[in-house]
């Protein structure tokens, strides 16, 4: 039987900081950009972002800030 590791993800979301990310929210649009910071309840700070809806961009900002609530996912 295998052990369950558990780990803090504060080193990887550290080491993620400044790269090119996805954010999916819940209502399906997605948006694209540097991520700057994301802290314990998972709110991220995009800059450079880009709001995507069906895949094209709607709609281009400087700094975005997403709510932990709101996000679905991250991709990188």
């Amino acid at each position: 039987m295998s052990e369950v590791v558990k780990s803090d993800p504060t080193a990887f979301l550290s080491d993620i900081i400044g790269s090119s990310v996805l954010v999916k929210l819940h209502n399906g649009i997605q948006y694209s950009g540097n991520l700057q910071s994301i802290d314990g309840y998972m709110n991220i700070v995009l800059d450079e972002a880009k709001e995507l809806v069906d895949s094209s961009v709607k709609r281009s900002y400087g700094d975005v800030f997403i709510r932990g609530n709101n996000g679905m996912y991250t991709l990188m």
